[in-house]
């Protein structure tokens, strides 16, 4: 097969400024790709921007992916300024720990709203330059869309939403010369997956990452099996490669990966500390906000990056 080659290329990224986002953004730049960077926050993006060489090689976009009339104004000035735009990298996203006794509706639906239909939102917008290019969309996902956690019902189906969702697309678009992938990232450090695991719910799921099963792995290794994607233009990727088995055939593997990954009572222990963690603190107090079950109540406070979760 042959490779897709990067340097030249025109690469827009929503959720840049993030933990994994950022990361990629150099590595695409190392690699001779002008990098269209696309967040929330304009001074990190501006900073950003000039960190990778300035307008030459880089511009900032402010961007919400809930906005459909600002992303579809930044793939445009994008595909103008540097000529054309070749492959999209569709990963601003959040997360929300929380049963769902607990969760506020609201919170539910934006999770959704930036997840998945973020993402549908992105490829739309950038669909005409890309299908011009004959490029690449690609989706940041997560294991998360195979392997189903509790107390992350809306994180897990917008994952999981994401997945058919680049899927369905992949095949309406094949013929026009554009390709479609997925990347199924497990756990990976990142300020986003460092803020689930400051909490102590987080940790208890997860049993602090010493399973095999829930092994953390290096950013590094995200970075590249995620570039390498992009040049085989791959329709799903899995990282690492030795889990691939259970992302394709999760139905299979879900009732050993509920006796291993959560033994005994792990998820009411869980539970138990969210709801403890709930009643210590009055609803809407803004120090209830840091401690992982309200991750975003306020809509003008949420952070859209390309995070560090996942499985």
């Amino acid at each position: 097969m042959v490779r897709y080659e990067l340097a030249g290329r025109t690469i827009a990224i929503t959720g840049s400024t993030g933990g994994l986002g950022n990361a990629l953004a150099a590595e695409l730049r190392r690699r001779g790709a002008n990098i269209a960077l696309m967040d929330l926050n304009s001074e990190a993006l501006a900073r950003q921007a000039s960190s990778l060489g300035g307008p030459d090689a880089a511009r900032a976009y402010n961007v919400d992916v809930r906005d459909m009339s600002t992303l579809q104004a930044a793939m445009d000035a994008a595909a103008a300024e540097f000529g054309h735009l070749d492959v999209v990298i569709a990963g601003a996203g959040v997360e929300v720990m929380s049963t769902m006794a607990l969760l506020d509706p609201e919170q539910f639906e934006q999770t959704i709203d930036i997840n998945l239909t973020g993402v549908w939102r992105t490829f739309r917008a950038a669909l005409p330059h890309v299908q011009s290019a004959k490029g690449y969309l690609q989706a940041i996902s997560s294991m998360a869309a195979f392997v189903h956690s509790p107390l992350q019902a809306p994180y897990t189906a917008s994952k999981a939403g994401v997945w058919a969702m680049s899927d369905s697309i992949r095949l309406e678009v094949r013929h026009l010369g554009v390709d479609v992938g997925t990347v199924h990232p497990t756990f990976f450090s990142t300020p986003m997956m460092d803020r689930v695991l400051a909490n102590p719910a987080g940790r208890r799921l997860w049993g602090e990452h010493k399973s095999p099963l829930w092994k953390m792995v290096p950013l590094e290794l995200v970075v590249a099996e995620t570039v390498a994607a992009i040049e085989r233009r791959a329709a799903m990727t899995v990282v690492p490669r030795r889990i691939g088995a259970i992302a394709r055939a999760a139905g299979f593997a879900r009732p050993l990966i509920d006796r291993v990954g959560w033994p005994g009572n792990t998820i009411e222990q869980t539970i138990d500390l969210v709801n403890r963690d709930r009643a210590d603190v009055p609803d809407h107090d803004p120090v209830s906000e840091d401690r992982g079950t309200q991750l975003f109540r306020r809509r003008g406070a949420m952070h859209q990056s390309l995070g560090g979760r996942l499985a």
